[in-house]
């Protein structure tokens, strides 16, 4: 299992951000925010501001972004494979398993997600891999800007770029992950622990 200070290096750097986010407004200020400026009727159109917001995922449900599924797509299998997080258990059973990746695969991942509450800005995508515990590599991809989901758009779907597994018989073996999806307020909406095992081609 990852320890904090494992992950010391990403809580300094998220220190040495001295980026200033603007205040926050709520739903409601956004949709009578400058009715007469065109441009943005538009934009927060764009972000479905004028549409029928979709109630909680559940009552009383305070998240504001909700990971849905994470989709593990290789083009070596017929079907991607699926980690569903609907619910605690799964998420930790996460961690203990490991996804069989061929050598030289082309794999990528998509996110399925629900926003609600407000407004999400600045959504990234933060992973770390280890391998017999040193780090080896780390993706930072952003996955933009949300409005809380409606009844014509349920759901959003983000894919992330294309990643080639490593070859050779040291780079075969068992990788670590820990995945945070961190908004602009750097706010961590989630955390997962899990991993990969790259095998034989």
């Amino acid at each position: 299992m990852s320890t904090e200070n494992e992950f010391k290096e990403f809580d300094d750097e998220q220190s040495q951000d001295h980026y200033k986010v603007s205040a926050k407004k709520t739903l409601d200020e956004y949709k009578t925010l400058d009715a007469e400026d065109e441009s943005l009727a538009k934009w927060k159109e764009s972000l479905g501001l004028c549409a029928d917001v979709l109630p909680l995922e559940f009552p009383g449900d305070k998240r504001r972004v909700v990971i849905k599924k994470i989709q593990l797509i290789i083009d070596t299998e017929k079907e991607p494979i699926t980690f569903d997080l609907t619910n605690e258990q799964t998420i930790k059973e996460l961690a203990s398993k490991r996804y069989k990746i061929k050598e030289n695969s082309i794999y990528k991942l998509k996110i399925i997600f629900k926003v609600q509450h407000e407004i999400i800005t600045g959504l990234r995508y933060v992973q770390y891999i280890k391998k017999a515990g040193i780090a080896v590599d780390k993706i930072d991809d952003h996955l933009g800007s949300y409005a809380p989901n409606t009844k014509t758009k349920p759901v959003y779907e983000v894919e992330l770029p294309e990643s080639e597994a490593p070859s050779g018989f040291l780079a075969r073996g068992n990788y670590s992950a820990v995945s945070k999806f961190i908004d602009d307020d750097k706010v961590n909406h989630l955390t997962l622990n899990w991993g990969v095992e790259i095998v034989k081609k």
